[in-house]
């Protein structure tokens, strides 16, 4: 594994096993964070998923995932929640 320094935690540490998504968003998390961080973000996604009783595969709260994702592991656009 390649180390990296990561966007979120500013810490070296191990880059993924792979890309967690086949697009520029998922390059670009590959590319700068590490799997200490993914590992909090699939936490926290779980967490979301619980409590807003989503449905992972559908568009809404694919969207909503996303973009909590971004947020939490780059800082950039707001957290959201279901309307």
């Amino acid at each position: 594994m390649a180390v990296i320094t990561c966007a979120r935690c500013g810490l070296e540490g191990e880059s993924q096993a792979f890309k967690p998504l086949p697009t520029e968003f998922g390059q670009r998390i590959y590319d700068t964070i590490c799997k200490t961080c993914w590992a909090e973000w699939l936490k926290t996604q779980q967490q979301l998923i619980n409590h807003y009783g989503l449905v992972p595969h559908q568009p809404k709260a694919k969207e909503l995932l996303l973009r909590n994702m971004e947020q939490f592991l780059f800082g950039e656009g707001a957290a959201d929640s279901i309307p």
